[in-house]
């Protein structure tokens, strides 16, 4: 019995031993997802120049979100860290829950947006700020001293803003939690929203299966709207997209195009699109939960391929352990 009871003690230890080697392997051989270390969700993939740049959610509990922290590369492959180029020293209204930053460069100033404090009613203080900065890896600096949004609007929680630039100039801010999205019209100098011409301020274009996470972009003259379906804590939590002539919609969904493999990773979803410039390449940048992760935090961002049908209609997108290889933005 004493020997019986040594063998499965080994044993055991050997399957955890083996477990982990494996484990280590997929994250640090030739594969490339993750693309770097640590727990980080909602990533905002985003060119500046020749450079790739990642703007993630810390991924911890909500009182541990207190900073944020980007992500550079030249060839998708090999990453920089920028350690907290914001943080709530900067943002004296922001206590917690910094969340899915996005990030625009506009007259050699890069703004970034985020939401902070998950507030849950209109009486609580938070929602979606602005950082400012003369560089992309910060620091940023509060722009308003107060939350741009604050308040609940058609029941969007204010959190989860992309901000769109469309073919005509115009920025506006898509938004969104609580199963609700909103589009705003953002004043010139991003610091109000403006009034659209019927005097309102906020639309909903809430799609069907609409949960959060908002991303948008233009190709061939049609309008890709993409969200995250699902819980984010869960293996289900996936991507979706519609398309439609104009960035208010309609936005009839079509299908998902993201999630889970049982065989790579679950709770694949809250992304964001890289396109690399003057080519037709596109790039999936999302987040997805190892397998036997049970912790709701422990998320990592990933890149994939993205690539469309004859039809224009996205393909979906197969998660990988390899991810991508090497590209390098070349001049144009």
């Amino acid at each position: 019995m004493k020997y019986r009871k040594a063998f499965i003690a080994t044993f055991s230890i050997v399957l955890i031993f083996l477990f982990h080697f494996s484990h280590a392997q997929k994250r640090t051989g030739n594969n490339h997802n993750p693309v770097f270390e640590g727990w980080y969700a909602d990533p905002e993939g985003v060119v500046f120049g020749k450079e790739y740049w990642i703007y993630p959610t810390y991924s911890a509990p909500y009182k541990d979100q207190v900073f944020m922290d980007a992500f550079s590369s030249k060839d998708l492959v090999s990453w920089k860290k920028h350690a907290r180029i914001i943080d709530t020293t900067a943002v004296k209204w922001a206590k917690r829950a910094m969340w899915a930053p996005a990030i625009v460069k506009k007259d050699n100033k890069y703004f970034l947006f985020f939401a902070a404090n998950d507030i849950q009613n209109d009486n609580e203080t938070g929602g979606i700020g602005i950082g400012v900065s003369d560089a992309p890896g910060g620091p940023f600096k509060d722009y308003l001293g107060k939350p741009l949004i604050d308040k609940f609007h058609n029941g969007a929680q204010p959190i989860d803003q992309f901000v769109f630039h469309d073919k005509d100039g115009q920025y506006y801010m898509i938004y969104g939690g609580w199963r609700h999205c909103n589009i705003v019209k953002l004043t010139d100098d991003f610091k109000s929203v403006a009034p659209f011409e019927d005097g309102t301020k906020f639309k909903e274009i809430t799609p069907k299966g609409y949960v959060e996470g908002p991303f948008m972009f233009i190709r061939n003259g049609k309008y890709y709207f993409m969200w995250s379906e699902g819980g984010w804590t869960g293996p289900n939590y996936s991507v979706a997209y519609a398309v439609a002539d104009s960035p208010f919609g309609p936005f009839e969904r079509v299908g998902k195009i993201l999630e889970q493999d049982p065989k790579v990773a679950t709770g694949a979803g809250h992304h964001s699109v890289i396109n690399i410039p003057g080519t037709d390449e596109y790039y999936i940048v999302y987040h997805r939960r190892p397998l036997g992760e049970t912790d709701g935090n422990h998320r990592e961002t990933c890149i994939d391929r993205m690539y469309f049908d004859e039809q224009g209609l996205i393909k979906p997108v197969k998660i990988t352990f390899e991810g991508v290889g090497k590209r390098v933005i070349s001049n144009r």
